[in-house]
């Protein structure tokens, strides 16, 4: 069994074959959804609780703890953590 190991680039979106444009939507809303799960965590609210918060469901909370990113827009998850009194910062780079 030959097991080849092939380097990341350090953007496992574009690793897995997403497209620049596409990898860094991924990239800001797994970042956002991060920071609602380091929230809930850090405050040792239930997901009832934060639910109440952020303005939204239950289930919503429930969807963000278990990763899936596909059921969120970057609007929706600004908005939750900013209902939860957190500041959003955004920095652009010129591409090397």
């Amino acid at each position: 069994m030959d097991n080849q190991i092939t380097e990341s680039s350090g953007d496992v979106f574009k690793d897995f074959g997403f497209y620049r444009e596409q990898s860094d939507k991924l990239t800001i809303k797994s970042y956002l959804m991060a920071e609602v799960e380091t929230y809930i965590k850090k405050k040792g609210i239930t997901q009832d609780q934060a639910s109440k918060v952020m303005g939204v469901s239950r289930p919503r909370i429930s969807d963000v703890m278990r990763g899936k990113i596909d059921k969120f827009t970057i609007d929706s998850l600004v908005d939750m953590l900013t209902k939860a009194g957190l500041h959003i910062a955004v920095t652009v780079e010129h591409a090397a």
